[in-house]
This record gives structure tokens, sequence and C-alpha cells, in this order.
């Protein structure tokens, strides 16, 4: 089962644009309740090792927990809708405090009042 926060890896597909696209690694971010019912569509934010410093950008650094091997940043200004059956893999989980971070994130990209 999936968790909030878990670093996935997943096909994307042929990107168009300057969407995130092909075979990457993605943190989960939709609420844990909800995948606690399995559902077949699930919310991520794509990274990437291309650091760019866009305010919408999270800095991950690599650690033994989330399984990642370079800095990534958490592309929030990409949130996506994928199938479950796109997650080919779980590397590992980014914390509450970086998944907080993100979520704040699609919060103000999204214009969310909190």
């Amino acid at each position: 089962m999936l968790t909030s926060g878990d670093v996935v890896e997943l096909d994307l597909r042929l990107p168009e644009g300057r969407e995130a696209g092909f075979r990457h690694p993605a943190v989960v971010i939709t609420a844990q309740r909800i995948l606690d019912a399995e559902p077949n569509v699930i919310q991520v934010v794509p990274l990437t090792t291309t650091l760019r410093g866009f305010v919408s950008e999270i800095t991950i650094e690599p650690d033994a927990d989330n399984g990642l091997q370079y800095d990534s940043a958490a592309q929030c200004q990409h949130i996506r809708s994928v199938s479950t059956g796109r997650v080919d893999e779980v590397h590992g989980n980014v914390g509450l405090i970086v998944l907080n971070q993100i979520l704040d994130s699609v919060v103000l990209i999204l214009d969310i009042p909190t």
C-alpha cells in the first residue's frame, strides 16, 4: 500500500511542451485517508535532478529514507493525477517535513485559501 510522501518510480509517457515525462521518480501527495481506501488514481509531484531554484520547486537531498541517489527538485508546478498501475516501485519516503513543504507549495500554486 502507498503512503503519502512515498518516492515512487513511474512512467509519465511522452511529454507535451514543458511537462514532465518519460520514466521519473515522483512523490505521492495524495492524502493518506484516500490512500488507505486503495484508490485507482493518485496525485504525484515529479522529481528532477535539474535544480533550477524555482520558487515552486522543493529541493530534496538524498538519504537512506527517501531512496534518492541525487539532489532532486520536487516540481510542484507539475502536479499530476496518475493511475496506480503506473507505479513500478517505491524507493522510500521523503518524510513529514519535506511532504509538508511540497503540499505548502501546491497550496500556493493552486491558490487554496488557508
